[in-house]
């Protein structure tokens, strides 16, 4: 039961020291760029990771790849154990001809990065860093390569999945030719990550005005991942794969708001009207979400529309049996939800601006779990870090 009361985060990034290397070796975005800082001969190094990124960039030091930094910023905020993944853009940008080393390399990186942390002191079965490896998943790059890839993270004992973008090879997750990825990753039952990092469109939809980061991540970023994962639940792939475990970054972006449209559209299409074996709604029930949300009601929201994913089974469920799966599933619906979800903290990104302060995203995260009110005491330690335990089986 002491490890049910964990604190985990499972949205927190790093660059590895070989990974930043790169970037520093680049003159184009994404990058790391060195600049003056108009204090004599004094620079400082700025990430830039979009396009138009506004300030010339961010600020970057070790916080994005020291692992002192990052247990400090656990020991800060009292987070007992973090489940790291290298931060966007990942690979996209690498030429397949140096994608798959570079990938395997920094496996290895990410696996000594984890194993040479400390043991959690309340329990020594347990690491206080764990990670999520990477894929060559580059345009050119051959299928074989990536599955030797996934081989290699099921190897070592510290990766408990991968972080996976959008893209794909460039035509996206829905790509046939991706079939023996998400089989590999199914049967050696790691889990996927799935972060955005392109927004959407060319950014003509935010205008003129100076916003900052705002509209792209703010409102970008989730609907990247709406759109990435609706395409790849219209593949087929949990008909094909049932066993597949992904993780939705941000609380899935929009797909729960729009979930029931989405629904309705496909029955109404004929081209995709008889693809699914399923509803549409019922595949969230197949998915997990990261509790990055920042509000108890936009938790709530979430995780009630996960819950009722058994109350449509079958495509062509009429609504009278809809209705009776709705009073046989009240119980589930409840409990269902709140399994799928997982708390996180995006660090190092959105940092204070007083260096001094508790960051926003951990202090306000935590208390919109504590605020949801259908959640028992038992449903929000599971959403604090028991799912994240059972989730990536930190346990063995």
């Amino acid at each position: 039961m002491a490890a049910r009361a964990l604190l985990v985060d499972i949205h927190t990034h790093i660059y590895p020291p070989r990974y930043a290397s790169y970037l520093r070796q680049r003159t184009s975005v994404p990058r790391i760029l060195s600049r003056p800082t108009g204090k004599g001969s004094e620079t400082e190094e700025r990430l830039v990771i979009l396009n138009d990124e506004p300030g010339g960039g961010r600020p970057v030091g070790p916080q994005y790849w020291d692992r002192g930094e990052k247990l400090r910023f656990m020991d800060k905020h009292g987070i007992d154990i973090s489940v790291i993944s290298t931060a966007n853009p990942w690979l996209d940008p690498i030429p397949a001809t140096e994608a798959v080393s570079l990938a395997e390399d920094m496996n290895t990186d990410l696996e000594e990065f984890c194993s040479g942390s400390p043991s959690l002191s309340s329990d020594e079965s347990f690491k206080r860093v764990y990670g999520l490896g990477l894929l060559p998943l580059v345009s050119g790059v051959p299928i074989q390569s990536i599955l030797d890839t996934i081989s290699q993270v099921s190897t070592l004992p510290h990766l408990k999945g991968v972080i996976m973008g959008t893209r794909g090879l460039g035509k996206g997750l829905d790509d046939e030719a991706l079939e023996p990825v998400w089989e590999a990753i199914a049967k050696a039952g790691l889990v996927i990550f799935l972060h955005p990092h392109y927004g959407v469109a060319d950014g003509r939809e935010w205008g003129e005005r100076e916003n900052g980061h705002v509209l792209p991540l703010a409102l970008g970023f989730p609907m990247e991942t709406t759109i990435a994962i609706t395409r790849l639940i219209l593949s087929g792939v949990y008909d094909r794969h049932p066993s597949l475990k992904i993780l939705l970054a941000h609380s899935g972006g929009c797909l729960p708001q729009l979930s029931s449209r989405l629904s309705s559209c496909v029955t109404h299409d004929p081209i995709v009207a008889g693809r699914l074996k399923h509803d549409v709604r019922w595949y969230l029930g197949k998915l997990w979400f990261d509790a990055v949300a920042y509000g108890p009601e936009e938790l709530e929201f979430v995780s009630a529309v996960i819950g009722r994913a058994e109350r449509y089974p079958d495509t062509h469920a009429d609504v009278s049996t809809q209705a009776a799966l709705t009073a046989d599933s009240a119980q589930w619906s409840k409990q269902e939800g709140a399994r799928r979800m997982l708390w996180g903290t995006d660090h190092p990104f959105f940092p204070p601006l007083d260096g001094n302060e508790k960051w926003k995203s951990v202090v306000e995260n935590l208390r919109a779990i504590d605020d949801v009110t259908s959640w028992t005491e038992t449903e929000r330690l599971a959403v604090r870090g028991g799912n994240a335990i059972s989730l990536f089986n930190l346990e063995t």
